[in-house]
């Protein structure tokens, strides 16, 4: 395995992690929307990204790609409201799915391999700097 192999590896892992924030960030922002579709008003429902190793080459090492973007398949939040000009006759609103809690772990989460990913493109940048430099 090359250094530049290693670029590659950090770089889709660093693509991979930001697009998993901007659906963390989606889900955040639209915890409280409510979709009108066909006649009838959906609450939001949260997406989860699901990842995928993608080998590069003939050694099976390489670097990792959003396999897709799913529906998350928690149940939504019934809320009592019956004021709620959305609620059903019982008085209950039907609420997003979106746990706010867990998007934030998640958003810890993927900041965290993002930036061991960018530790990794330091290290491999000095080390590519201190082997062109063994020759002066």
């Amino acid at each position: 395995m090359s250094l530049f192999n290693i670029l590659n590896i950090a770089g889709s892992a660093m693509t991979a992690q930001s697009e998993k924030i901007n659906i963390i960030a989606t889900n955040l922002a639209n915890a409280e929307s409510i979709i009108y579709k066909n006649g009838k008003y959906y609450p939001y429902i949260a997406k989860k990204v699901i990842f995928k190793a993608c080998n590069s080459n003939k050694t099976g090492i390489g670097g990792v790609k959003v396999s897709e973007i799913i529906n998350d398949k928690n149940p939504m939040q019934m809320i009592y409201d019956p004021i709620n000009p959305l609620s059903n006759t019982n008085g209950y609103v039907l609420k997003s799915n979106v746990n706010p809690i867990a998007e934030t772990i998640d958003h810890i989460s993927a900041s965290r391999a993002y930036q061991a990913n960018i530790e990794v493109l330091k290290t491999a940048k000095y080390i590519i700097l201190k082997t062109l430099s063994i020759g002066e």
